[in-house]
């Protein structure tokens, strides 16, 4: 069942879910929601207690999930525009050609073609390109690493994705958005230990950034810097 409680002016939608249980669990889901599973003979007013005292830190989860996707800037694809690359600033310089190909040479990156509509579509298949390469290099290390907590990604596969950074699904497969290689590496690596993480624990709990924190000590700087640069 679906029901929301008002903490100030904020309100709070949840699913009630009853299960035999002894204690009362409260979840938030990178979409947001708040998964609420009770004992089968909490009463709703314990409920709501609970959640209420809960209120702020659920607030705190949702707002950490919101921070974490991408906002990705309209792009003309014209000579002079600057994009990134690893968190490098490369300018863009079209050249008329019979080809059709990128490269980046230096500070520029040059796009090759006979038409400039076709730009676009070119640099999105170059970045795609390089980061299936990039994210597989800078992945590996910290896979190996993980070995310890007895997980390993079934496979890390490169999507585009609107409202995340990367995902992890209940199998094991690690998804990266592409646009993530415009950042710099420190922002992939807390990207893939993010999700890494979530192999081992599900949720946002403790323990989860604890494991986090044992990884990338410095975690909070990295996704700072991959919120700012990318904003």
């Amino acid at each position: 069942m679906s029901d929301f409680i008002q903490f100030g002016s904020k309100k709070i939608c949840y699913t009630l879910i009853y299960s035999d249980r002894k204690s009362l669990g409260i979840t938030v889901t990178p979409q947001s929601d708040v998964l609420v599973k009770a004992p089968l003979n909490a009463s709703i007013e314990k409920i709501q207690e609970k959640l209420q005292k809960r209120a702020p830190w659920i607030i705190k989860q949702q707002s950490y999930f919101l921070s974490f996707h991408p906002r990705v800037t309209d792009k003309r694809y014209v000579s002079g525009e600057t994009h990134l690359y690893l968190g490098r600033q490369c300018q863009l310089k079209i050249v008329f050609s019979d080809e059709n190909r990128v490269k980046l040479l230096g500070a520029y990156l040059i796009v090759y073609t006979q038409n400039k509509e076709k730009c676009q579509s070119l640099v999105k298949q170059w970045y795609l390109a390089h980061a299936k390469v990039r994210f597989e290099l800078i992945a590996k290390p910290i896979i190996e690493k993980f070995l310890q907590e007895k997980v390993r990604p079934e496979t890390i596969l490169v999507r585009e994705m609107s409202l995340r950074w990367g995902s992890c699904t209940p199998n094991g497969k690690i998804l990266l958005n592409p646009e993530l290689i415009k950042a710099p590496k420190g922002c992939i690596e807390y990207v893939i230990i993010h999700e890494l993480c979530h192999l081992v624990h599900r949720d946002h709990s403790p323990a989860f950034f604890q494991l986090q924190a044992r990884y990338m000590p410095n975690w909070e700087k990295w996704k700072e810097k991959l919120e700012r640069l990318m904003a």
